[in-house]
């Protein structure tokens, strides 16, 4: 995310600087993103787990089993159910991949969208979010 960009016209050439690359502060002390690292770690684990168990209760109804007619509603019901929740939680692991990825760049921790500081709480409950309170509700 570049702050500020200046253009400068020197002998025919365009010159470009970034300010956001020289002058950016970084928001979060190394021990509090090792803190981070490991939260992350920890929920990829268990998203993988759930996404395993999610994906056996995904599987398709067969329709040889010998259940009713309300029975089987009920089954593929519980399977769209399933499923939606599977699609959001591989969702979230990428969010959460992505974030440990990007967890030691000087920008982790501001908003995407403003620039501000994302508040601590909010990446320790969501580390996936890539934007403060007031820009997500915005969305």
């Amino acid at each position: 995310m570049v702050l500020k960009r200046l253009f400068f016209y020197v002998n025919n050439v365009y010159i470009t600087i970034n300010l956001f690359e020289y002058f950016y502060i970084d928001v979060m002390e190394k021990a509090e993103k090792k803190k981070f690292q490991s939260l992350i770690e920890s929920k990829i684990e268990q998203l993988k787990k759930d996404i395993a168990d999610l994906k056996e209760l995904t599987k398709a109804v067969e329709p040889d089993c010998a259940i009713g007619r309300v029975s089987r509603m009920d089954a593929i019901n519980n399977k769209s159910i399933n499923e939606a929740a599977l699609r959001k939680r591989e969702e979230k692991l990428k969010g959460l991949q992505y974030a440990l990825q990007h967890l030691y760049e000087a920008d982790f921790g501001t908003c995407s969208r403003c620039g501000n500081e994302i508040q601590k709480e909010r990446i320790l409950l969501m580390p996936e979010s890539r934007f403060c309170v007031p820009c997500a509700r915005k969305t």
